[in-house]
């Protein structure tokens, strides 16, 4: 009984999942449009920062992505699904040794930075 419940709700969320989006892990710079509506128009905001967290699984999955912006950190958290997320690009996969980049938080300038990591 339990194990059908389990196959209703996995059958119901697969229609809401997005199979588009590269993937990604903590670390890595990634490039967004995110679609904004203003009044009746929606235009696509552009945002660029370092992905610091990610969280969840299936369609409650999440992330965090950090930039600064004129000086001052920005923090913004996206649901990996959602449809306002027009497009998705990574521009730099990073070398970290944690999961979770809250330090960033602290650090200013050049040490605010991530190693990248060297493709072949």
């Amino acid at each position: 009984m339990i194990q059908d419940i389990g196959k209703v709700i996995k059958k119901l969320d697969s229609k809401y999942l997005r199979s588009d989006l590269v993937d990604f892990e903590v670390g890595d710079t990634v490039k967004m449009k995110v679609k904004v509506e203003e009044a009746e128009k929606v235009r696509l905001h552009p945002f660029e920062g370092i992905v610091i967290r990610k969280t969840g699984r299936g369609l409650a999955a999440s992330f965090t992505v950090r930039k600064i912006s004129f000086g001052e950190g920005v923090e913004r958290t996206f649901p990996l699904h959602s449809p306002a997320i027009d497009s998705l690009t990574v521009v730099s996969k990073g070398l970290v040794k944690r999961a979770k980049l809250y330090y960033l938080r602290d650090r200013i300038g050049k040490k605010a930075k991530v190693k990248k990591r060297q493709t072949q």
